[in-house]
């Protein structure tokens, strides 16, 4: 057999399993989070929960939620490897809702007042009993 000429394309992937193409994608940091994201129902593709192990094709639309965030990208490509952000990036296209819903949500979160760290202590209680009161 002889070898492949050096300046051949490489060979190109049309399927990747589901858990793979998110980390590769870095939507997750591991593949067994990706997993579990699926497996929890916290991704979606063409609108249906789906297993790890679905093959996702160039021109699947998914729906990920992750925490707080929730993206819907379709797929334009599929990695060969998992390289830097730049890299993945290429490989989905997010739409223009998804990242105004994210935006609004990160302002919203931004704004909103700094929650309670816990169980007021003896001086934030007479704070407390004095605006509750009306007493200076």
């Amino acid at each position: 057999m002889s070898p492949r000429p050096a300046d051949s394309n490489p060979p190109v992937a049309d399927a990747l399993r589901l858990d793979k193409w998110l980390w590769c994608a870095r939507f997750f940091r591991s593949r067994g989070l990706a997993q579990a994201a699926v497996e929890g129902g916290h991704v979606q593709v063409n609108g249906e929960r789906s297993r790890p192990s679905r093959l996702v094709r160039v021109g699947d639309r998914l729906r990920i939620t992750r925490e707080r965030e929730r993206f819907e990208v379709e797929v334009t490509g599929i990695p060969l490897r998992r390289g830097p952000a730049s890299e993945a990036r290429q490989h989905y296209l997010e739409s223009e809702e998804s990242i105004a819903a994210r935006e609004r949500a990160r302002e919203f979160d931004r704004l909103a007042p700094v929650a309670s760290s816990g169980r007021p202590d003896k001086r934030d209680r007479r704070e407390l009993l004095r605006t509750v009161k009306g007493r200076p």
